[in-house]
């Protein structure tokens, strides 16, 4: 596997970096949101999003007939630390898992109607899979859907509820998963598409330890016509399985990643203990030097999925990069975990001090990202489903082992 990128792909690198340097601004770029900036939650990170499509970096890996360029999926990799290496919002959600899946399986309609509005980020999107009762098992999910009629139209009435709707007190339309079929897990499931303004849904507030808002929303006789189906009834299991291929990889990006290693080795390198250079510390060395080899695995598990999704586009009916992905998904978030922990530790009493405050070790970062990180191993499919993936799908074991 070559690890180098090519000059193309290192000058569109150079490109991205120009245009953030152009665009950069506090209330767009704030690393110390960790995993959470990549959302584009506020009017300015809205109009940079805007700005983006301008420059053609939306949409980059879609087909031409729709408004892409078909470039390799190694350049929205690019893109993506480039965004998060600045705590920006990135490309997820409308380019990648509601975008691709519609290219792929939507019908005119739904093509026609929100495939421009996505390069153009004139519209945002919440994903509704997880449930009370169904979180990383999406083929658990309740959510009734029953055929009706209203005014001569034909479609599904809609009664649940869904949990940890990240986006949906922003978005516009919501990425609904619901059963269609309730006597069938897998294969009877549907996803549709519903606007998150209409009478019948309900969106109320959950705070995370990370100070970030997510959602509990509720669905009450919500009607949506067919022509909001997304692909066939029955197969939208078919379709999420292979939307968290994508979501698992670009969610969790190794850049941050590797600049709280920077920031904490850089602690460890000018701090004393006891009057005494830390950085000569015989367990501090110990642990620094097994953090710097455990983020190397890390990086070197994502440019694993880069090489597997351009193979799959270049080589027709090559799988998907699913165990890659969880593998990659797995490592770096209880990665991420550890090098907070380690954060923690290293620097004492004084990481107990809030995000931002000057006289922290780390200007308090090392607070933020032990709560933040605890919700990264959960986010995308805990870590026990990346087990499960790689166990069967990898491994090859059977399902009960």
């Amino acid at each position: 596997m070559d690890f180098d990128f090519a000059p193309e792909q290192q000058a569109f690198a150079e490109q991205v970096e120009v245009f953030l340097d152009e665009n950069d601004d506090p209330e767009v770029f704030d690393l110390t949101r960790e995993n959470m900036a990549q959302i584009v939650d506020t009017p300015k990170r809205r109009a940079f999003m805007a700005k983006m499509g301008e420059q053609g970096f939306l949409g980059m890996t879609w087909p031409k007939e729709y408004g892409g360029s078909e470039g390799e999926g190694v350049y929205e990799y690019l893109l993506n630390e480039a965004l998060a290496g600045r705590g920006g919002p990135q490309i997820g959600k409308g380019v990648g898992i509601i975008g691709k899946t519609l290219i792929a399986h939507g019908n005119d309609f739904l093509k026609e109607k929100f495939l421009p509005m996505i390069l153009r980020n004139e519209v945002e999107f919440a994903v509704g899979y997880s449930e009370p009762n169904a979180g990383s098992d999406a083929a658990s999910m309740r959510l009734k859907a029953e055929r009706s009629e209203q005014d001569g139209v034909t479609g599904w009435l809609l009664n649940g509820q869904k949990t940890w709707t990240t986006s949906a007190h922003f978005a516009e339309w919501y990425w609904l998963g619901t059963r269609t079929d309730p006597n069938d897990k897998h294969r009877g499931i549907t996803l549709m598409l519903i606007p998150l303004d209409q009478p019948g849904v309900t969106i109320r507030p959950i705070w995370t330890m990370g100070d970030e808002r997510t959602n509990e929303v509720f669905i009450e006789d919500v009607f949506v016509p067919d022509d909001y189906v997304v692909g066939e009834v029955g197969k939208g299991f078919q379709y999420i399985s292979q939307a968290l291929d994508l979501e698992r990889f670009t969610m969790f990006t190794f850049s941050p990643i590797n600049q709280r290693l920077e920031l904490l080795s850089e602690y460890v390198r000018t701090e004393t203990r006891d009057g005494e250079p830390l950085r000569e510390d015989p367990v501090t060395r110990q642990r620094i030097a097994q953090l710097a080899t455990q983020a190397e695995v890390a990086r070197c598990l994502g440019l694993r999925v880069v090489a597997a999704s351009v193979k799959a586009e270049k080589v027709e009916g090559a799988p998907p990069p699913t165990v890659e992905s969880s593998q990659y998904k797995l490592f770096a978030t209880e990665y991420s975990r550890r090098l907070a922990d380690a954060s923690m530790d290293l620097a004492a009493p004084g990481t107990q001090l809030r995000v931002k405050t000057e006289t922290a070790p780390m200007a308090g970062r090392a607070e933020s990202t032990y709560r933040y990180t605890v919700i990264d191993t959960i986010g995308g499919g805990a870590s026990e489903i990346q087990k499960n993936v790689i166990a069967r799908r990898g491994l090859g074991l059977p399902k009960n082992f």
